[in-house]
This record gives structure tokens, C-alpha cells and sequence, in this order.
């Protein structure tokens, strides 16, 4: 049941915590080792987000590590990329516990080389050496070393001050902390830009939170939260703090493309890379080369690995779900950041806010500014692999398929199959369907002028994909 998505490998914690975790470590390690990415005797840091599963993963995964000669080391719970860029500062391997916005029955594993996210082909190395790995006992690890902090307090001291202080002067600004493992560094982080700071929703067990779904209900929470204490934005992140959410003075969400948007124009990018999921609008227009990818952190990376050699420098990328990528050193606040290759929830929530400020406008003002089409997103939770395979399949094997598909929601113009089907039709719109990388999952993506036209179309996609696998059984 465990399986390698867009971001790290995902399954039941059931599988994790029966040895599972332990081999895939061990085979990590034996892949590091073998590759030259690491030396016996070589540290291995590892971070974990606040499920209740994560801390018995960790110590099978330390367990794995130990077998083949490494030494974890443990940073306890933190964002990762905050351990991501902690690990690559000291030159060595990482390892984080995650499943980031799938629930609390599930969980998962990121993998990190030195230099950053492992590629498709370590994916497919570790996969292979798995398969001769005896699965361990549970928590077979001796007590791991500590790293005392270190990671978070680096990550921290990245972005403190990144901006003048009191630059947020007479904003109030919200935090939904739920799980997040980043809800007392962003509250930390906005300490001496003038904001006044209000910390809601906090819990003690875990919260799934996708930044490419969120329900309904929490955005009406948003709302009324934003009414009763006058709010300027909510901020907030998935559970292992990689992808940002921001919600603006009214307490609607501002999209991930758009908030890589703003950053990019914030930092004079260069290159932007970015998944065919993010806003049609991001073009060259805009004064920056734009590389479209699949969907994933290991596309963008790919995409900004080859920009570094011959692009337009910055190279940044960024995906529909938040996540901000630098491939080359930025300026910004009158310092020099460091590359950080993977995806990053403080960055472009601070470079927003500032962007905000400097307008001297609102951050719904701010983004209306930017005319892009109307972007809406939906999901059906629990949909079969093989169903949607089956319609995938479907839909690129005549263009006729995708034009009965399309029957009623206007004039199929081209189709893009970069990652899914993507349908653009008459009159500017887009409807977009693709299979999740991460979870038995079907997206559906919709894009017009209108927000109600965009989720029209994500609603009638949503209808299509469930008629097409209930009429066409396995």
C-alpha cells in the first residue's frame, strides 16, 4: 500500500508502523551510501510533523538509518524546510516524517539527499532496494542524538528581520495554527514587524489541511474570524509547514500560484517554474521567462535545474499549492538568500505581506491588480486508481472523447497532457482533470473570468469524472 507520489512516499500508518518505515529507511541509507551522496559514519537529520503516528515512524526510520552505519539525528517536530535547509547547510541527508495534508490514518516519508529533494530515479532506487530489505521490528532504534534546536533556530534566524522592522505597522494579522508544526515560528517571525498578532484554532491532535482543498466551512470560519477582528490576512500552513495558506481581509483564500505570483514579482525573478496546474495567466508577460511542468516538487526542481544552467537569473519556482522554490541565490531586504530548493511556506507569506504594505492597498486590492482569470479547485476523496487510470486513458485515446466530455461547457480549442487533461475552451476558459500523485484521489481544476463560471466548471467536472466511472465499471 505504500506508494511514491508527487512529494515523498505515502501509505497507511498500518503499513509505516509494521516495519515498513524501517526497511524504506534502511534502503534510503543504503541508496546514499551506494551513491556517494553520503560515507558511513555520516549524520542524518530527521524532522516530523505533529500526527500522533510520527514520533514511532521517526524511531523506525532512525532504526533503518543506524542499520547501515549512519547516525539520525533527531530535530523533533518542524517544517520541512526548515530541516531541508538545515541538512543542506551541513552537507548531509535528511529525512522527514510526514503526510503532510492526507489524514491522521495516513502518513508518509520526504527524502532528502545533501544537495536537496531526491530525484524520480533515487525514487526508483529506493524502491528497488526496498524489495531486499527485511522489514525491522518496531522502534528498534537506541535513543537518537539531538540536534538541540538547531534546525528550527536557523530557519528562524533565515527569515527574521528579512524586512524593516514594524513594516506591518497597524496590521492585524491572524494565525490558524491548528497542527501546523509552524504555528510558533510564524507567530515569532511577525513579532517585530508592527502586526498585531491574534493566534486561532489551535489543537492538540492533528488536522489534515490541504491548501488545494480547504472545506468550506473552515473559509466561512475565516470570514467570520476576519469580521470580528477586523483582520488585514490569516495565515497558515499544511501540517509539515511546506505549503502556505493566506487568506485575505475577507477571509477568501488567495491561491498558491498567486501567492507565487506576488513573490516572484517581489524577488525580480528572472525564470519562473511552475506546474500546468497554476494560474493560465503566469506568462511571459509578466517580464519573466515561465517553464511549465507536471505536477510536483521533483518536476519544478527538474525544471529549475535546467533554467540554473541556461535561464534568466533568479530562477524560482512555485506550484498551485503554495509551495515557493529557489533554485538561485535571491536579493531581497537587503541580504542574499541562499538557494533553497524545495518548497517553502515563510518566504512568500513575508514577501506578500510586504508587497501589501508597500501598495498601501488591501491584499484582496492587491491581488485583483494582477486580472488574472478566476482560478476554483475541487477533489473527490476515496476515487479508485483504476477508475482514474480508466478515464485517463479515456480521454487521450481520441480527441472525440474529450469533445463529449467538454459537451455543454463550451468549444474544445486545444488539449494539453502535460499532467491529466487539460481542455481549453472558447471564450478564455479551462477545465482541467487530473489524477493525485498522493492519495486515490481525483482534481479538478476550473479557470474563466468569473469565479462563479470556475467553479461552475469544476463542479461539472467533478459530476463528469463520477458518471463516467459509475457508467464504465472495472
Amino acid at each position: 500500500m505504500l506508494k511514491f507520489g508527487t512529494s515523498g512516499l505515502r501509505g497507511p500508518v498500518t503499513d509505516l508502523l509494521s516495519g515498513a518505515s524501517g526497511a524504506y529507511a534502511k534502503a534510503f541509507g543504503t541508496h546514499l551510501l551506494q551513491s556517494g551522496f553520503a560515507s558511513p559514519g555520516a549524520m542524518v537529520f530527521l524532522g516530523q510533523d505533529r500526527r500522533e503516528s510520527s514520533p514511532a515512524i521517526a524511531r523506525d526510520c532512525a532504526a533503518g538509518l543506524a542499520a547501515v552505519g549512519l547516525v539520525p539525528v533527531d530535530c523533533g517536530a518542524l517544517p520541512t524546510p526548515a530541516l531541508a535547509c538545515h541538512a543542506m547547510a551541513k552537507g548531509a541527508a535528511c529525512l522527514m516524517v510526514t503526510g503532510s495534508h492526507i489524514p491522521a490514518d495516513q502518513n508518509g516519508l520526504k527524502f532528502y539527499r545533501p544537495d536537496g529533494e531526491i530525484e524520480k530515479s533515487d525514487e526508483a532506487a529506493i524502491a528497488a532496494a526496498v524489495a531486499d530489505v527485511a522489514p525491522l521490528s518496531a522502534t528498534q532504534a537506541d535513543a537518537m542524538e539531538s540536534d538541540g534546536g538547531a534546525a528550527l533556530d536557523a530557519y528562524r534566524a533565515r527569515y527574521a528581520g528579512l524586512f524593516a522592522p514594524g513594516f506591518l505597522e497597524g496590521k492585524r494579522i491572524g494565525i490558524y495554527e491548528h497542527s501546523s508544526v509552524a504555528r510558533d515560528l510564524l507567530a515569532d517571525l511577525l513579532a517585530d514587524t508592527g502586526a498585531s498578532v491574534l493566534r486561532l484554532g489551535r489543537v492538540d491532535g492533528f488536522v489534515a489541511v490541504d491548501t488545494e482543498a480547504i472545506a468550506p466551512e473552515t473559509i466561512a470560519r475565516f470570514g467570520r474570524w476576519c469580521a470580528e477582528h477586523s483582520l488585514d490576512a490569516i495565515l497558515s500552513t499544511d501540517g509539515d509547514a511546506d505549503r502556505p495558506f493566506v487568506a485575505d481581509e475577507t477571509g477568501r483564500q488567495v491561491r498558491g500560484d498567486v501567492l507565487g505570483l506576488l513573490t516572484a514579482r517581489r524577488l525580480g525573478a528572472g525564470t519562473v517554474v511552475t506546474p500546468v496546474t497554476s494560474n493560465t495567466g503566469i506568462t511571459e508577460a509578466l517580464g519573466f521567462d515561465v517553464v511549465r511542468t507536471r505536477v510536483g516538487s521533483p518536476f519544478v526542481i527538474e525544471g529549475m535545474a535546467r533554467a540554473a544552467r541556461t535561464g534568466r537569473h533568479p530562477v524560482v519556482g512555485f506550484e498551485a499549492n503554495g509551495g515557493f522554490l529557489t533554485a538561485t541565490p535571491v536579493e531581497i531586504g537587503g541580504r542574499t538568500l541562499s538557494p533553497l530548493p524545495t518548497r517553502d511556506c515563510v518566504l512568500p507569506m513575508l514577501c506578500v505581506l510586504s508587497a501589501m504594505a508597500e501598495a498601501g492597498t488591501s491584499l484582496s486590492a492587491l491581488v485583483a491588480s494582477l486580472a488574472l482569470p478566476v482560478a476554483a479547485s475541487g477533489r473527490i476523496e476515496h476515487f479508485a486508481r483504476e477508475d482514474s487510470a480508466r478515464l485517463m486513458a479515456h480521454l487521450t485515446a481520441a480527441p472525440a472523447n474529450v469533445t463529449a466530455f467538454a459537451e455543454g461547457l463550451g468549444t474544445v480549442q486545444k488539449v494539453a497532457d502535460i499532467d491529466g487533461v487539460q481542455i481549453f475552451l472558447d471564450g478564455g476558459s479551462v477545465l482541467h482533470v487530473r489524477p493525485s500523485g498522493n492519495a486515490p484521489e481525483m482534481r479538478c481544476y476550473g479557470e474563466a473570468a468569473r469565479a462563479e463560471a470556475a467553479q461552475a466548471l469544476v463542479d461539472a467536472g467533478l459530476e463528469r469524472i463520477r458518471a463516467f466511472a459509475a457508467a464504465t465499471p472495472a
